[in-house]
Order: C-alpha cells, then sequence, then structure tokens
C-alpha cells in the first residue's frame, strides 16, 4: 500500500505514463484508420476495361496496332488545312466565309 501511494503522488508516474500511452496507442489507432482510407480508395479507382487497357503494357501492343489499323485506313493525300476563327474574330462570321470559300472550289 505504501508503494501505491507513493506511486500516485509521483508526477512522472501520474501525468507521464498516461501521456505515454496516448501517444503510443494513438499511432496505432491512426495507422488503423489511415488503412482503411487506402483501402477504400482503392476499391473507388478500379478502372474500367477499356482504360485498363491503356495504362496495361501488355495489352498496349494490342492497341497500338489497332490505332495503327485505323490511321492507316484514313485518305491524308485529300485533307486540307482549315483555320479557326481568332478569339477577336466572330465565329458565325468566320464560318460562313469559310463555307462561301468551299463553295466556290467546288
Amino acid at each position: 500500500m505504501f508503494k501505491l501511494n507513493l506511486l500516485q503522488k509521483n508526477r512522472t508516474f501520474r501525468y507521464g505514463v498516461p501521456m505515454l500511452l496516448l501517444v503510443v496507442g494513438g499511432s496505432f489507432g491512426l495507422r488503423e484508420f489511415t488503412q482503411i482510407r487506402y483501402d477504400s480508395q482503392k476499391i473507388k479507382r478500379k478502372l474500367d476495361p477499356s482504360l485498363e487497357a491503356k495504362v496495361d503494357v501488355e495489352r498496349q501492343k494490342v492497341i497500338l496496332e489497332e490505332e495503327y489499323e485505323k490511321i492507316k485506313a484514313v485518305n491524308l493525300e485529300e485533307w486540307k488545312n482549315i483555320r479557326g476563327p481568332r478569339p477577336w474574330e466572330d465565329s458565325r462570321d468566320y464560318q460562313e466565309q469559310q463555307r462561301s470559300r468551299q463553295n466556290k472550289e467546288h
């Protein structure tokens, strides 16, 4: 009984031990809560198959070949560069000018 009474009066035991328990216990508690947070983010961040294929390196070769076939099918000999309107130009007036030029050429 004498030692218990002495420990209750000791400031280190009275204030220091609960503080250490709070710090150590808090770090373990925070670790668990942050793990839950990252697990939930991982579940929410599931990729759709098309986007996952773009990220996946093994399937990326297949996608590149598909895109190459699409580009190969496009006729680049009859391509024309059409300038869009400038920010200070009225887009409707400019579009009418472009249409009139195209009609004159055809």
